[in-house]
C-alpha cells in the first residue's frame, strides 16, 4: 500500500516524527480515565452512591474510554509501521506495557483479592499489539478481520472459554468477576480498524493527523500527556488514591 508521510511539526526522541493530534487525543483519553477512576475511587470509599458494574452511565464511558485508547494503539502501529519502526525497538515498548501489566495485577490483587484484574487493558494491549504488528501488511483486508472479530463473540460464545486459562480470549458465556476485563474479542476488532483507519489517512491525508498552526495551551497539554501515557496510566490512581486518603485522615484527624 503506498504510503505518504508530511512531517508533522515535532519529533518523538528517537528522530521519527510524531502526529500531535493523535497525541492529544490519547492525553484527552487519559484525562477522561482519571477523572472516572476518582469517581470511582470515591464511590468505593463510600463518598458518593454510583454502581460502576451496572450503571449505564458509567459502563458506558468505560466502554468510549477503551475505545479511544484502542484506537490510539491501532493508529500508533499504522505509523510506526509506515515509519519502519524495528522490531528491536517494538518489543522493548511492548516489554514496558507487558511489565505495567503485571504491576497492575499485583496491586489490584492488595486492593481487590477476589476479583483483582489479571487482564485487564494493559494485558490485553500486550497481546493485541503483538498481533497487529504481524497484521499491519494486510491492508484493507482489516476492515473485515476487525468485523469478524467484534461479531464472533456474539455467535461463537461456549462454555469451555468460561475456565480462567481462556478468559484472556473472549468468547465467554459470561463476564468473569474482576475490576477489569478486556479480552482479545472484541476488541482486537477495534484496533484492526483504527489500524486500517490511520493507514489510509497516512497515505492519503496525512495532514489530518498533525496541526498546520502553532496549537494552544490546551492541546499542547494534552499532546504532551499523551507522548506519557503509559508513565501517567501506572502513576495516576496510586497518587488519586493517596490524595483521597490523605484528605481522609486530615477531615477526621480535625
Amino acid at each position: 500500500m503506498r504510503t505518504v508521510l508530511t512531517a508533522p511539526r515535532s519529533t518523538s526522541s528517537s528522530g521519527t516524527p510524531r502526529f500531535d493530534r493523535l497525541d492529544a487525543l490519547r492525553g484527552a483519553a487519559l484525562v477522561w480515565m482519571a477523572v472516572f477512576h476518582f469517581c470511582f475511587d470515591l464511590a468505593h470509599r463510600g463518598l458518593i452512591e454510583a454502581n460502576f458494574y451496572r450503571d449505564a452511565v458509567w459502563t458506558g464511558q468505560r466502554t468510549v474510554i477503551l475505545t479511544l485508547f484502542l484506537c490510539c494503539a491501532g493508529a500508533g502501529q499504522a505509523i510506526a509501521s509506515a515509519q519502519g519502526q524495528s522490531w528491536g525497538r517494538f518489543w522493548r515498548r511492548w516489554a514496558q506495557v507487558a511489565g505495567c501489566a503485571v504491576l497492575v495485577s499485583a496491586g489490584s490483587y492488595l486492593m481487590f483479592p477476589r476479583s483483582y484484574i489479571y487482564f485487564g487493558v494493559l494485558h490485553g494491549m500486550a497481546v493485541m499489539l503483538i498481533i497487529a504488528r504481524l497484521s499491519a501488511p494486510l491492508g484493507r483486508w482489516l476492515w473485515l478481520l476487525g468485523l469478524g472479530a467484534v461479531l464472533l463473540p456474539q455467535y461463537a460464545a461456549h462454555p469451555v472459554f468460561d475456565q480462567r486459562a481462556l478468559h484472556w480470549v473472549g468468547l465467554v458465556t459470561h463476564k468473569p468477576i474482576t475490576e477489569d476485563y478486556v479480552p482479545v474479542l472484541p476488541w482486537l476488532g477495534v484496533m484492526w480498524w483504527a489500524l486500517a483507519a490511520t493507514q489510509w489517512l497516512l497515505a492519503r491525508h496525512p495532514h489530518w493527523l498533525a496541526s498546520s498552526h502553532s496549537p494552544g495551551v490546551p492541546q499542547r497539554g494534552l499532546t504532551w500527556l499523551g507522548q506519557w501515557s503509559l508513565t501517567f496510566y501506572m502513576l495516576h490512581q496510586p497518587l488519586l488514591i493517596g490524595a483521597l486518603e490523605l484528605g481522609w485522615w486530615l477531615t477526621h484527624r480535625a
